[in-house]
């Protein structure tokens, strides 16, 4: 990989830094740019995952004052993540890279449309039960762990639809809702990475770039995400669905 390479690598790691903080799909800005540099497409995803791992860190490190209170629910699902993305990692080394092709449109489709129901879910299920479970129920946590299994074997998108997941069966406030999002989004790359480390091929020159760039990004957009209005960040959130969904189906 010539300097120039590495650059435009490490411009990606920026921006997928600063999308993942926000929303996520980051890895539908990295993963295209090291596949059109030459990088096998396996490679190229096992690669950025593993690149992604500290600019997740950074993201869900710059929502702390969101994470407050929220341990013991992130130590259930979390757990659940780590499951899933052990699994799914597992997915994209032995199975046909199609074969998600169908599933994977159809979470991000139902992720968005969560997005935007949120709120008046929220409203219902308070209203339908008078003793919700404070950390989303069985439910959730299966549904957490089927993000995980989508998170380790791709990875884009996760984002969207953990936030779609964690918004309608928790009732709190969005910002809180995301911070969530960013830890769980952290453990399943970090998993991933680690069993790819193990026994895939791995391109470090990638790794080292989309990393670099991931850091800055991820640290700045926890900067901006904070500060935006629940109304705009949803609409954000679905947007970045929506262009993720036209990757996936013309890309």
């Amino acid at each position: 990989m010539t300097g120039w390479e590495l650059a435009a690598v490490c411009v990606a790691g920026v921006m997928a830094g600063a999308i993942n903080a926000v929303v996520g799909s980051g890895s539908l800005i990295t993963f295209p740019t090291l596949v059109a540099l030459g990088v096998d497409p396996v490679t190229a995803n096992v690669s950025n995952t593993i690149g992604l791992v500290p600019g997740s860190f950074t993201a869900a490190y710059g929502y702390r004052p969101e994470l407050a209170g929220q341990r013991e629910r992130l130590l259930r699902l979390g757990l659940a993540s780590a499951v899933g993305a052990l699994g799914g990692g597992v997915l994209l080394l032995f199975l046909d890279p199609g074969v998600f092709q169908v599933v994977v449109i159809a979470l991000i489709v139902l992720a968005c449309v969560l997005v935007l129901v949120q709120p008046r879910l929220n409203r219902w299920l308070a209203a339908r039960r008078a003793h919700a479970h404070p950390h989303g129920g069985l439910g959730l946590w299966l549904g957490v762990l089927a993000a995980g299994v989508y998170g380790g074997y791709f990875g884009a998108a996760q984002g969207v639809l953990l936030i779609g997941l964690l918004g309608s069966f928790l009732d709190d406030h969005l910002q809180r809702v995301n911070a969530a999002k960013n830890v769980l989004a952290f453990l399943v790359n970090a998993v991933a990475a680690v069993l790819f480390m193990v026994i895939a091929d791995v391109d470090w020159q990638a790794v080292a770039g989309v990393a670099l760039g991931a850091v800055i990004g991820g640290f700045l957009g926890a900067r901006v995400g904070r500060r935006i209005p629940a109304r705009v960040l949803r609409g954000i959130i679905v947007g970045v669905g929506a262009v993720a969904i036209f990757v996936l189906v013309y890309g």
